[in-house]
């Protein structure tokens, strides 16, 4: 009895030792897959974040895209009415509607000739072409003004005394 008792002791041993790295394996096995999911679960959340933060710089870009088109297109409007203005401009034109226009201008064209060709020894300026009374503050203000800026001669009073 002894050697089967010996043989049966071993027997178990065995099967306990087969039993604790069944375990110990499957221990490790279990534990592996956890880090497995944990490692998949960040993955997932980062791939997320990714994502998002990608979809938001996006929507801002298209947003972006979408102002600035808006912003050419008000351009673009602009330009249509500018030449539409043109167009019509040169319809009054031909019609001979804006006689009036052309002669006032060829008006100041023939005042500033005359005007270079007198023979005074200091220059024009417009303090000495501005009336008295109602044009008066403008003298004042012409000495705080740009000396290098001179008024149109086609504006207007007021626009001349800065009043645009």
């Amino acid at each position: 009895m002894s050697t089967v008792l010996i043989i049966v002791i071993v027997v178990v041993a065995v099967i306990v030792l087969a039993a604790l790295l069944f375990g110990m394996t499957r221990g490790r096995r279990v534990a592996a897959e956890r880090r497995r999911e944990r490692e998949l679960t960040q993955r997932r959340e980062r791939a997320v974040t990714e994502h998002r933060e990608a979809a938001e710089a996006r929507t801002g870009a298209a947003q972006e895209a979408e102002h600035r088109a808006r912003v050419a297109n008000a351009v673009a409007e602009r330009e249509r009415a500018e030449a539409r203005l043109h167009e019509e401009r040169a319809r009054a034109h031909e019609q001979g509607l804006n006689d009036d226009e052309l002669l006032r201008e060829e008006g100041t064209e023939r005042t500033t000739r005359e005007e270079r060709t007198t023979t005074r020894e200091e220059p024009v300026t417009y303090e000495d072409q501005a009336p008295e009374g109602e044009y008066a503050s403008a003298r004042s203000q012409s000495s705080t003004r740009d000396p290098s800026t001179t008024p149109d001669p086609q504006s207007t009073p007021r626009e001349r005394n800065g009043d645009r």
